[in-house]
């Protein structure tokens, strides 16, 4: 609806509507902004929905206007994902479906190389939006781009909070990596070298994965329960390690973590420890490259260097990529290291 079908390349104009107050049409505006600057992969999906979120909180709107201005955005975010372009060396499958925990139809997408015998390694990749929003879509580019380099890489959709609190999105990620154990010989997957890799909220559970094998309280119920959900090593891109620390120096964990735990620190602090990675640190955890910047206002850097110094005194091979000034979601220079650093880590790590 925001986009103009005449010209892909612009945005529609949106004319000034005099019955709606100042604030929603602010609102409006700001919509149009973020879904135009996605759609021309100028942010992240998790970029614009964090942005989208705060600027929503700040305005009072009826529930059907903002309803149907979201309604409105996601349609435009639908619309400019799509199916990926894919090249003839991949082949893309999507809507492949992994878990059926209760009622829901849990789903990924995957990317394969065309040609080879394999066994080849697997990622899984795993999207941010603040445990509450996101799509697994906003990775299929990316795992085009691995299975190019010859990994079998899958984007997951995971349950959301707050109708699906901690640790229904563990549960789902841990029967994701079973479903690929299980489906190796399908696929051509060699099950010993699957890596998990995320961002923000994508990056927390990336990480949950790495330092909780063989923890039976998050396996849940997603089939496959004859297989490891272990991982043979992580990228984990500015996501938070302690949960505990996150109020005061994050501007949303406030409203982000007790939709997740069901209360805040005072009310469930136990589940906010319980859900922190860096508490479930051993010397079995995967090992770890942290992708981080110093500017980040939604996860702060030290969040990585705790964990990364927890890895460390645990004997766990860990790595620190610093990128000086970057904030929460990385553009321009600083997303090019970041890909650049993922690539050589996973193929260090996961390629014989």
């Amino acid at each position: 609806m925001f986009l103009n079908r005449r010209s892909v390349g612009q945005t529609e104009k949106v004319p000034r509507d005099r019955s709606l107050s100042r604030s929603d049409r602010i609102v409006r505006s700001r919509l149009v902004h973020w879904a135009d600057r996605f759609r021309r992969c100028e942010c992240s999906l998790t970029v614009g929905i964090v942005r989208l979120t705060d600027w929503l909180g700040k305005f009072s709107m009826s529930k059907q206007f903002c309803t149907s201005l979201l309604g409105c955005f996601f349609l435009t975010i639908r619309t400019a994902l799509g199916s990926p372009p894919v090249s003839d060396v991949v082949e893309w499958q999507a809507g492949i479906e992994y878990s059926n925990p209760g009622v829901e139809h849990l789903q990924l997408n995957l990317a394969r190389p065309k040609t080879g015998d394999g066994p080849f390694p697997a990622i899984l990749c795993i999207h941010g939006g603040g445990f509450r929003a996101g799509k697994r879509e906003s990775y299929d580019a990316l795992c085009v781009k691995l299975a190019e380099r010859g990994y079998v890489a899958a984007t997951m959709t995971y349950r959301l909070a707050p109708q699906h609190q901690f640790p229904a999105a563990v549960h789902d990620t841990k029967a994701a990596v079973r479903w690929l154990r299980a489906n190796s010989a399908s696929y051509k997957i060699d099950p010993s070298r699957i890596g998990t890799t995320g961002g923000s909220a994508g990056g927390h559970l990336a990480q949950f994965l790495a330092v909780t094998a063989n923890v039976p309280q998050f396996e849940g119920i997603g089939g496959n329960p004859n297989q490891s959900s272990s991982v043979a090593c992580v990228v984990n891109i500015y996501g938070p390690s302690d949960f505990t620390q996150s109020y005061g120096k994050s501007v949303d964990a406030h409203e982000v973590l007790p939709l997740w735990f069901g209360g805040n620190l005072d009310t469930k602090r136990d589940l906010h420890i319980q859900g922190s990675p860096l508490y479930w640190v051993t010397p079995n955890s995967a090992p770890t490259l942290c992708i981080h910047g110093t500017e980040d206002k939604y996860v702060a850097h030290e969040q990585a260097v705790w964990l990364i110094d927890k890895l460390r005194a645990a004997t766990v091979e860990a790595d620190l990529l610093t990128l000086e000034g970057a904030g929460h979601g990385f553009q321009g220079a600083d997303a090019e290291k970041a890909e650049k650093a993922l690539f050589e880590y996973f193929d260090k790590r996961l390629k014989k």
